[in-house]
């Protein structure tokens, strides 16, 4: 899809969500990049949080935020939405305003004069007085630009607000086209060495999956691009088990930094990599050298790569020059998404066998996964016509797409068939089931870790009984519960300013625990929709749940109180509504 036509889908993708109650077309644009840049790694599970306001003769504004579960990384977002249909720029100095009003909203909170002048019953009162309570122990502060045009500059330099320092990023229109149009936003994750090429020893490889190259990275390269990119560098499928959290740094590791720099190349097992792309040179010995790395992701040496940077943010002094890092490089020729994401998972797991968690369980080439992709291939809704797709490798519906031409009537048929709104990634379909299961507090953990937590779940259940592949009753059961809980996304949106994913997540593991017995999918699945009397009672049990989270939190930002499992328990054991008469999807009883 063309940048221009992928512009105006998005446009399409807000308007539609206005037309059903959105309040802020604004606000709609932000969670929909904040949720993709979730969905790819480039930040924790965000939350929309609007403010627009002044201090004085000072302009604030602020968007949405994201905070990582130690609260030792915040990122802020800023939104410059012009709802246009056509390719259109925005100025750097735009997009240097935005920031400069979203770090004034940023120091005042760190220096505890913001939470003062708001309203305390706000999401964004409780923000500013989190981020007072946590910035002196913040590791990362990232501000994030979000805009439907085109910008000049992706990125700018680095600032310094109190005692830390503070990354500003772009995603444009441009840029949230080409991590759509590939599925990842691996291309960004570069790792040059152009001044002096990196000696290595390469091997083609021989069965056309793959080349290799055997090397030592330089400690401040690593260290350089733990820095720009972070968990990003992780391999989706096992980064919640790869990633490392600051507090944890390998003592081992960092005793070497610190005492014998010169021996860690000596002392530690390496790292493995794969690639998208190498480019090779002549090294200064003569020797085949490394020039840059595209599209590289660390499959094993996580804890290696975030302990050298950790240890240099904390001891300044740590001279990394003569620190060298055995690695192993996969440069990846695959092209079929869903062989290249098995051929990862493979790597990932024999690379990670010392681990007690095995990657494996969250791969894309897992029974489960396989046999519901098989199922969306083949069961049709009930007009005969649609299908519901179900995205088991990272980027295979737009490769499928592509494939037929996205202009041509085939293709065009096949959009229609097969719309962007029945589309179910592996990270959706988890979240369906986990809410259903009455977990809500798991679902409010964000995409990845319900991912890993269900994941974890069919293994137990696979290790007690032989695997039963789902049928075609239970696939649609599936859909359906992904329909009910979309609908009540949507609904909430026009009827919570804020935490609307929270009360949509204990809504419908409200629905499923208390009366489930009683619901009926099929009926569902059958209208590929739910009734506007089911929407009325949602609506209902949403309100309710909502004062109880508020209630319950106890001063807490209620998208972290949302997370606990206390909160579950509080929540799940209140009393509700009971369903009003005439739901059709309702069963007498």
């Amino acid at each position: 899809m063309e940048l221009v036509d992928f512009l105006r889908d998005t446009q399409a993708e807000v308007r539609t969500q206005m037309s059903e109650g959105a309040p802020y077309a604004e606000m709609v644009f932000t969670e929909v990049v904040m949720q993709h840049l979730a969905d790819v790694g480039m930040t924790f599970e965000p939350s929309v949080c609007h403010y627009q306001g002044k201090m004085g003769n000072a302009n604030l504004r602020l968007s949405g935020f994201a905070m990582s579960d130690d609260f030792d990384q915040l990122d802020l977002f800023v939104s410059l939405y012009d709802g246009v249909d056509e390719l259109t720029p925005v100025s750097d100095t735009d997009t240097k305003g935005a920031v400069q009003q979203c770090l004034r909203f940023l120091t005042l909170c760190a220096e505890g004069k913001m939470a003062a002048k708001l309203d305390p019953s706000t999401d964004v009162s409780s923000l500013a007085m989190q981020i007072h309570e946590i910035y002196n122990d913040l590791e990362q502060v990232r501000v994030f630009v979000l805009t439907d045009r085109v910008a000049k500059s992706k990125s700018f330099k680095t600032l310094e607000v109190g005692p830390k320092t503070v990354r500003l990023e772009v995603m444009d229109i441009e840029r949230l086209h080409r991590h759509w149009s590939e599925g990842k936003p691996r291309d960004e994750l570069i790792i040059s060495f152009e001044s002096e090429p990196l000696p290595c020893v390469f091997v083609p490889g021989v069965t056309g999956e793959y080349d290799y190259a055997l090397t030592a990275i330089p400690g401040e390269a690593l260290r350089h691009v733990y820095e720009k990119h972070g968990p990003r560098l992780l391999e989706a499928n096992v980064r919640s088990f790869l990633s490392v959290k600051s507090k944890g740094v390998n003592a081992g590791i960092q005793n070497t930094l610190r005492t014998a720099p010169g021996n860690f190349i000596a002392y530690n097992n390496g790292i493995v990599l794969v690639a998208d792309e190498i480019r090779l040179a002549r090294a200064a010995d003569g020797s085949p050298g490394i020039v840059w790395l595209k599209g590289m992701q660390i499959v094993n040496g996580g804890q290696t790569t975030a302990s050298i940077f950790f240890t240099k943010k904390r001891f300044p002094d740590t001279d990394l020059s003569s620190v060298r890092v055995p690695a192993k490089i996969i440069v990846l020729k695959e092209q079929d998404p869903v062989k290249e994401e098995t051929l990862v998972s493979d790597i990932s797991r024999y690379a990670n066998s010392q681990n007690a968690v095995k990657q494996s369980d969250l791969s894309a080439n897992k029974p489960f996964h396989i046999d519901v992709e098989r199922l969306s291939l083949s069961v049709y809704c009930p007009d005969g016509v649609g299908r519901w797709f179900y995205e088991r490798a990272a980027g295979s519906y737009n490769t499928m797409l592509a494939r037929e031409g996205a202009n041509t009537a085939k293709g065009k048929a096949l959009k229609a068939a097969i719309p962007t709104t029945r589309k179910i990634t592996k990270t959706d379909l988890a979240k369906y089931i986990v809410v259903w299961d009455g977990a809500p507090d798991v679902v409010s953990l964000g995409s990845q870790k319900c991912f890993d937590r269900f994941m974890s779940s069919l293994t137990v259940a696979e290790a007690d009984t032989p695997y039963e592949a789902p049928d075609v009753a239970e696939y649609k059961a599936m859909v359906a519960k992904g329909i009910v809980f979309k609908a009540a996304q949507k609904h909430f949106r026009m009827l919570f300013q804020a935490f609307q994913a929270n009360v949509a997540a204990y809504t419908v593991s409200l629905l499923a625990t208390r009366w489930g017995d009683r619901f009926d999918l099929s009926k569902v699945w059958e209208r590929q929709a739910v009734s506007p009397e089911l929407l009325v009672q949602l609506g209902t049990w949403g309100r309710e749940v909502n004062d109880e989270l508020h209630k319950t939190a106890g001063g807490r930002m209620v998208s972290e109180w949302a997370k606990r499992p206390e909160c579950r328990e509080a929540i799940m054991s209140r009393q509700y509504s009971e369903p009003a008469g005439g739901i059709p999807e309702f069963r007498a009883g």
